[in-house]
């Protein structure tokens, strides 16, 4: 049959059946991964703004997939018709959870975060994600049966599919959320939903209609696979879906927990299968397969290092690393694709290695592991898995050789890298390296280049150079009984700084709290809480301005810092979502601010916008906002419903502060918009430590502050209260115009408009 005769014997019913399987294709992966960043936004409020919320949603998405690919394997053993009555009745039937959403319902109790996400996800959405996560792979075998003259290559549909879920991931971020509301999208969803039904239901007509032979054509048999090469498959899929949510940990955990972001390491992931189940998807695999060595190598060999100022290049360098690795395993699947007989047993797989991966890096490692360890380890898998072919048949001649000069390579380099690698990394500076230490990172690199095409000696040689630029160090610290915890919504360690005599918190690359190891400053408040920064300022002008029984709420325990601001007769109280956060400010000793200063501080556990909204109206005198997910503040604790809540739990002359210092995001504006909206007075403090502080040792940090009144009258008997000491050099100032940038709601906010220049990110 040539292809005119094969386009005229498609129409049953003059429907064109190619493109209509590419539009029910492209369609339901479009709605697919439109559902995934749209849900996770919904469930944002609920759970804290943890990057956390994303990869369990993430690990939910990919279970999910992987039971409506069982399902469409399983479907392949009935014959057409009675696939299409079953799948059409799946359909209408998830339908029946419309209009999309999440019911808030009770939260989870502290630990069982993750857990009782997944269950709230497979309650709501899961039926209508399985639904249309069997689209892909049932509809390319729907189409093999088919007269089409390419029936027997259906994998281009593959590319459309993904094609479709990037399509629907990027529209969310640069489309959906700047310009629409939550309510919009959610309807929109739902209407898009019951078309994809009405195509589906189009397809198994021109499939069916007439007797046509595809109807009742039996399953088309492949030869069979080997259990290894299924295996490889699984293997091949799950590192790429780990890594990806390793990289997305990454980089949402150093500037914000929302889709933008979240799209990022998603959008490369799937581009990767664009790439190479299309056309050219030899080509991309054989660039694949030559450049990500180097970038393992290059970007790779600093994922053990922990800097705060390089934490935006290593983010970038990590995209770069994932997509490389991720079209050089994909490739390898494409590569190594069965016959389409064996297509849904592929797809099958596939998911299945997806879910183990998602598995490992989003609930399993932060179990497993006190740092981000899944990281580096996923790294040296993909080395490990990764076909890449030596450098020269010379080269693959001496590794492989049985001489005495090729046994004694093998034999001895092992052991000569570990040892210049532990030598490495117990003095190495990352910052300033000595230049020992440079030819010692540039021999391990040589011998990692040579061993290009052996994966094992590759992937050792890959380790050593981890290991010895950061990986010792980071182990090292791992071993200190106390110096990490890690937690649903993130990695905390405690540092000890001898030159400064000073202990640190950190979250994640961020400072959260400073305290002094020397017995006479211990109570001083350190860090972003400097007794002239903004808080400082509002915190000692308190006794003025509420009297001695006043009371004084902050979001974000931190280190309790802000509890040595406090008086006899106050009333405090603290909101903390992390009860690995309480047990390292107060009941590890780590910390003494709250036990030297506050000991009887009320601390409610809980995300705060919505344990503030249980309080009676009027609580607080002062309240202040520190809620820092790293280096930002989550997403809905910024926005007008968020901002009502805080003035609720103000009495009528409160004072409300707060922080918004971030490397990334001018936040300023995205509360001068709230404000405005509001009505409310603001002023903001921009405070920088005095040299005469620092000359004496005085561990203090630069800090954004905003305080918000009710009043303009009110505003200025607070900052008449709240001025400097001596040595402070700033005052409080009008807030900059938001400049057109819209206000953020819970149904509506975007990032776009408040982004940093780029050099200021770097």
């Amino acid at each position: 049959m040539n292809r005119a005769e094969g386009a005229s014997s498609l129409r049953a019913g003059a429907l064109p059946v190619r493109p209509l399987f590419v539009a029910i294709v492209g369609l339901g992966s479009f709605l697919l991964f439109l559902v995934q960043p749209l849900v996770a936004r919904i469930a944002l409020p609920l759970l804290g703004g943890a990057p956390s919320v994303w990869n369990t949603a993430m690990v939910f998405y990919q279970a999910a997939l992987l039971a409506g690919y069982a399902y469409a394997h399983a479907l392949q053993r009935l014959p057409l018709r009675a696939q299409a009555g079953v799948h059409l009745a799946f359909l209408l039937a998830a339908a029946l959870t419309l209009p999309l959403g999440l019911p808030t319902g009770r939260l989870p109790p502290p630990g069982e975060e993750a857990r009782w996400l997944l269950l709230l996800l497979a309650g709501s959405i899961g039926p209508l994600f399985v639904a249309i996560a069997a689209q892909a792979p049932l509809m390319q075998a729907w189409f093999a049966r088919s007269r089409d003259p390419e029936a027997r290559e259906p994998w281009f549909l593959y590319a459309a599919s993904n094609a479709g879920s990037l399509g629907g991931l990027l529209a969310y971020p640069f489309l959906f959320e700047p310009f629409t509301a939550l309510p919009f999208q959610q309807g929109l969803w739902s209407a898009l939903y019951l078309v994809l039904v009405a195509l589906v239901g189009a397809a198994a007509l021109a499939l069916t209609r007439g007797g046509a032979a595809a109807a009742a054509a039996p399953r088309v048999r492949g030869t069979p696979i080997p259990v290894g090469r299924q295996i490889r498959w699984v293997l091949l899929a799950a590192v790429p879906s780990g890594l990806m949510i390793s990289t997305t940990t990454h980089i949402t955990t150093d500037i914000m927990a929302m889709p933008l972001l979240w799209v990022l390491p998603l959008s490369l992931y799937l581009l990767s299968f664009i790439l190479v189940f299309g056309r050219h998807g030899a080509r991309w695999f054989e660039a694949a397969l030559l450049a990500t060595p180097v970038l393992l190598l290059l970007f790779g060999a600093v994922a053990l290092v922990s800097l705060e100022w390089a934490a935006s290049l290593y983010g970038l360098a990590s995209l770069f690393l994932l997509f490389a690795v991720a079209v050089a395993l994909h490739g390898a699947l494409a590569m190594s694709r069965p016959d389409v007989g064996g297509l849904t047993r592929f797809y099958l797989l596939l998911a299945l290695g997806g879910v183990l991966g998602g598995l490992f890096a989003a609930l399993l490692a932060p179990l497993l592991f006190d740092w981000v360890w899944e990281h580096p380890l996923l790294l040296l898998a993909a080395a490990l898995l990764l076909p890449a072919r030596p450098i020269s048949p010379r080269l693959a001649r001496l590794w492989a050789g049985r001489g005495l000069a090729s046994r004694a390579l093998r034999v001895l380099t092992p052991g000569a890298t570990l040892a210049l690698s532990f030598v490495l990394g117990t003095g190495f500076d990352p910052v300033e390296p000595a230049p020992w230490q440079v030819a010692a990172v540039a021999a391990l690199v040589l011998v990692a280049v040579l061993a290009i095409g052996r994966p094992i000696m590759f992937s050792w040689a890959f380790a050593m150079l981890m290991l010895g630029v950061g990986g010792w160090q980071q182990l090292d610290i791992s071993t200190i009984e106390g110096a990490r915890t890690r937690s649903f919504f993130g990695i905390y360690t405690i540092q000890n700084v001898q030159s400064s005599r000073v202990r640190r918190l950190l979250h994640g690359t961020t400072l959260h709290g400073v305290q002094s190891l020397d017995p006479a400053r211990a109570r001083l408040p350190m860090s972003y809480y400097a007794p002239d920064s903004g808080v400082g300022r509002a915190m000692r002008a308190v006794p003025a301005l509420f009297g001695p029984g006043a009371r004084v709420g902050f979001v974000g325990l931190g280190a309790g810092t802000l509890a040595c601001y406090a008086k006899p007769g106050q009333r405090w109280t603290a909101f903390e979502i992390d009860e690995a956060v309480v047990g390292l400010a107060v009941t590890s000793g780590a910390f003494t601010y709250v036990g030297d200063c506050k000991p009887d501080l009320r601390i409610i556990l809980g995300d705060a916008r919505l344990t503030l909204a249980r309080q009676p109206p009027g609580s607080f005198d002062l309240l202040a906002v520190d809620a820092f997910s790293s280096d930002s503040v989550p997403l809905h604790l910024l926005t007008v419903e968020a901002l009502r809540v805080y003035m609720q739990a103000l009495a009528p002359d409160g004072l409300l502060l707060l922080h918004v210092s971030n490397r990334f995001l001018d936040l300023e504006r995205v509360v001068a918009a709230a404000v405005a909206a509001e009505g409310l007075a603001a002023r903001r403090l921009r405070y920088t430590p005095a040299k005469e502080d620092l000359a004496n040792g005085l561990v203090y940090g630069s800090s954004d502050w905003v305080l918000v009144t009710r009043t303009e009258q009110r505003m200025a008997e607070a900052m008449a209260a709240a001025r400097g000491g001596p040595n402070a050099a700033a005052e409080w100032e009008p807030l900059k115009t938001p400049e057109g940038i819209p206000p953020w709601t819970d149904g509506h906010a975007s990032i776009l408009r408040v982004l940093k220049p780029l050099p200021a990110l770097f």
